[in-house]
């Protein structure tokens, strides 16, 4: 009788044992919702204000804060962020605006039908006023499959 309790025993400690698999489904449900999330809002991330950028070849730069936008388009219009200013507005609103003072990063992002000239007339009158870390906008140029 003594061995049918110990076998008795043995057959419960089977069916209390802890299930040692991991039940991913969970994990993946919100990893799915989260890309969802992300798709949807990433476009709705960038500056709002429509502008032709040329393109170039060089690298994007690397950067550890949001810089400031200022954005020349068709016609010599001035926006800050997606604000339009004036010329005699522009630089006390970047001084409002700027987080870092004068060592805020500024993106001068001038359509490609906008003067030359205009694009440095803006500029230099970011650089009077003290700012120092400016830097033009250009958007990446598609490799033509005709040159080699």
């Amino acid at each position: 009788m003594a061995a049918g309790i110990h076998r008795a025993e043995r057959g419960r400690r089977r069916r209390s044992r802890p299930m040692s698999e991991i039940n991913v489904t969970p994990f993946v449900d919100v990893m799915l919702v989260l890309l969802i999330v992300f798709m949807v809002t990433a476009p709705l991330l960038t500056v709002g204000v429509p502008v032709d950028l040329p393109k170039t070849h060089a690298q994007a730069l690397g950067q550890d804060r949001e810089p400031l936008s200022v954005t020349i388009r068709k016609g010599g219009r001035i926006y800050v962020q997606n604000t339009p200013v004036g010329d005699d507005d522009l630089v006390p609103r970047l001084t409002a605006i700027a987080a870092n003072g004068y060592d805020q990063r500024i993106f001068v992002r001038g359509d490609k039908s906008v003067d030359y000239g205009r694009v440095m007339e803006v500029m230099a009158m970011i650089s009077a006023a003290g700012f120092t870390h400016i830097g033009l906008v250009t958007d990446v140029a598609k490799p033509d499959p005709d040159k080699k």
